[in-house]
């Protein structure tokens, strides 16, 4: 065992030998003037699947599909990410990765891939890590992360056997593979280590990656460890876990929230299209899952042009819920679904699709649907200064309550608008 001064030298010493060994992965990788341009392709290629994923058409298998092209092509980055496809290679009698044959999981490996592209932040990154873990999907583990490290090297370092191998032998921990929270406890110690030693390395967490897999290919001998190394990693294991456990609570309540808001708005869709409309899904929601089924389906995939194009068309388009008539391209009703948020922005939302028809008369019957107990908060905005001319628009309050008493009488004997107006309260 040696004190922690002596092994930061000794650390230095070795991480300044790899950067003047021309062949070690500092020289044949990081520095390969391909590297660049391989992040490129490999992005686009992912955002491939993302799209074959969201349209059903990428398939049962892993031969031929866009997954393998991506792989491959990771696959082929020099020697540190030689068998990068072993783990999403189809293995029939354990039927992992169970990414092929459960279009439930294919569709939620799809979100984690798009959600990651479209993300800039570690937190949203983990965030999006730890929702695909909490899913348990079978042998779909931290090997996605050489994925996530195309999209995010500064974020998210690379994985493979040889790195965790070298990672515990600089460190003394016990990382094992296979599970996401034992990667996301070894990556607290790359950024670590990445912090300390930043004049030798690099923002992008290939170049300790690459350092990582020469120690654990045994390319060089890892220092003697300090002491009470082996404690540290438990700390940072235990760290992970409360963060998770934490985490797991506020999700509780944030998924309890999405559901009823989901749930309200698959219960208009349905309604709606029980009763003859077209429905439109406000378009940051159009893929929120509701009972496994995004909440866009079977529903338009474009508003009508002349609703695209009217003035306020942004705000229409973030409405929870349009009825639009079956033949013209005319908003019959609008739904706001105020389960918790501010009633304040859903009522300027409406403003802003009677406005688009040009006049205040009303183009749309409008409904503020919220919870029972909400109704003094929905008058009480309605009655603010601002709202003088609400009364000039077919708007109404439509409890919870009333939907969930009467949706399945309307959906079988009513036509139009006339019994949803009759279970809504005028505001």
């Amino acid at each position: 065992m040696t004190g922690a001064s002596g092994r930061s030298d000794q650390v230095r010493k070795l991480i300044e030998v790899w950067r003047e060994d021309a062949g070690a992965t500092y020289h044949s990788w990081f520095l390969w003037d391909e590297r660049i341009k391989n992040f490129r392709s490999i992005r686009r290629g992912i955002q491939q699947v993302v799209a074959e994923i969201e349209a059903g058409t990428f398939g049962v298998a892993y031969r031929g599909s866009s997954l393998e092209t991506v792989v491959h092509s990771i696959a082929e980055q020099r020697q540190i990410f030689k068998g990068a496809d072993h783990a999403f290679l189809w293995k029939p009698k354990l039927r992992i990765p169970d990414i092929y044959e459960s279009p439930t999981n294919q569709r939620a490996f799809g979100r984690l891939l798009h959600n990651c592209v479209c993300c800039d932040t570690a937190e949203d990154v983990i965030g999006h890590i730890r929702e695909i873990d909490g899913l348990k999907i079978k042998g779909l583990g931290p090997a996605v992360a050489n994925m996530l490290y195309f999209l995010h090297p500064t974020l998210i370092p690379p994985f493979n056997t040889a790195i965790v191998k070298g990672y515990n032998a600089l460190t003394s921990s016990k990382v094992k593979l296979g599970s996401w929270e034992q990667f996301l406890a070894m990556r607290s110690g790359i950024l670590d280590l990445n912090d300390e030693f930043r004049d030798l390395l690099s923002n992008d967490l290939g170049a300790i990656g690459g350092m990582l897999f020469d120690i654990g290919s045994g390319r060089y001998p890892a220092p003697p460890p300090i002491e009470d190394a082996a404690a540290d990693w438990y700390a940072r294991l235990d760290a992970v876990r409360e963060e998770a456990r934490h985490l797991s609570k506020a999700q509780l309540a944030r998924d309890e929230e999405d559901r009823s808001h989901s749930e309200i708005q698959a219960w208009l869709r349905d309604l709606g299209i029980a009763l003859g409309f077209r429905i439109w899904i406000a378009a940051n929601d159009r893929g929120r899952l509701f009972n496994g089924v995004p909440l866009g389906c079977d529903c338009l995939e474009h508003l009508p042009d002349q609703i695209a194009t009217a003035p306020g068309a942004d705000a229409v388009r973030l409405i929870d819920v349009l009825w639009i008539d079956p033949q013209e391209p005319c908003v019959r009703a609008a739904f706001e679904v105020e389960h918790s948020t501010s009633i304040y922005s859903g009522i300027v939302r409406m403003l802003d699709l009677a406005l688009s028809g040009g006049n205040l008369d009303g183009i749309a019957d409008m409904f503020l649907v919220a919870p029972d107990a909400r109704e003094r908060d929905v008058r009480a905005q309605m009655a603010r200064p601002a709202f003088s001319r609400i009364a000039d628009l077919n708007m109404a309050y439509l409890p919870y309550g009333e939907l969930a008493s009467h949706r399945e009488q309307i959906a079988r004997f009513g036509t139009g608008m006339k019994a949803i107006r009759a279970i809504a309260k005028r505001l």
